[in-house]
């Protein structure tokens, strides 16, 4: 179908990446967890990468429509000249980086995250450092350069929007925008650059549509259900499992 010959276990194992891509592009990030390698355990790594962006934009336009009003633009803005120049770092060490090797440095970095975002609730009336210029060109860097490598930013920008403690349904509508916009720039180099994506790979994707609204709508549901307090609880959690991920692929 559509020219990819896949085992009804792989097939099941994409659309259930579907499902979640579309589950966490709407405030359930702990869903999207696993999408990484399970499509590249499908497809093969770099191959997985350029299948896998278009269907996280299919994602992020249903984020983007739901969660607009919601955005804080301010983030937006300070992160994206770094997130820039983090993709196009990622894009030209792309072809000669060691997996294996990147992802224990990005869990390593991530649970380090994690370890200061805790840091920084309990002394928060002492510190104001992810106000600091450096931490944004930090995390906007460290952002773009996942991002592109992997599709893997999920974790770095949830630590830095929950060091900015935005109130749940505005770090879902800023994080929507951001990836939205940095993951449709990313889309010419995987074209022309790493040739990640092909008419055949972009059908592929569009056979997907179905099972990402259907994950989007029940994250919409689910985020409902969180409390203020519960659902950063939840971010902090399911971004260490991210690392976790990360470290054992």
């Amino acid at each position: 179908m559509v020219g990819y010959e896949l085992t009804l276990t792989g097939w099941i194992i994409v659309a259930l990446c579907a499902l979640f891509t579309g589950m966490a592009k709407t405030g359930l990030s702990g869903a999207g967890l696993l999408v990484v390698p399970l499509m590249a355990y499908v497809f093969g790594g770099k191959p997985s990468v350029g299948l896998l962006l278009p269907l996280l934009i299919f994602a992020d336009v249903f984020a983007v429509s739901y969660y607009n009003r919601h955005a804080q633009w301010k983030y937006v803005i300070k992160l994206m000249p770094w997130t820039v120049a983090g993709v196009l770092i990622g894009m030209f060490v792309g072809k000669h980086i060691n997996e294996q090797q990147f992802n224990n440095l990005l869990g390593t970095v991530v649970v380090s995250g994690i370890i200061l975002i805790v840091w920084f609730d309990f002394n928060r009336h002492k510190i104001n450092i992810p106000d600091y210029w450096w931490f944004s060109a930090t995390m906007g860097l460290l952002g773009g350069f996942t991002t592109m490598i992997g599709n893997a930013a999920g974790p770095v920008m949830t630590l830095y929007l929950l060091s900015m403690r935005l109130p749940k349904n505005n770090y879902i509508g800023t994080a929507a925008w951001f990836f939205f916009i940095i993951n449709v720039f990313k889309v010419p180099l995987h074209v022309f650059v790493w040739n990640t994506i092909t008419w055949q790979s972009f059908l592929f994707d569009v056979f997907l549509i179905v099972p990402i609204m259907l994950g989007a709508l029940i994250g919409v549901r689910v985020v409902k259900l969180f409390p203020e307090k519960g659902y950063r609880i939840f971010l902090i959690l399911s971004t260490i499992a991210a690392a976790i991920v990360l470290l054992m692929k």
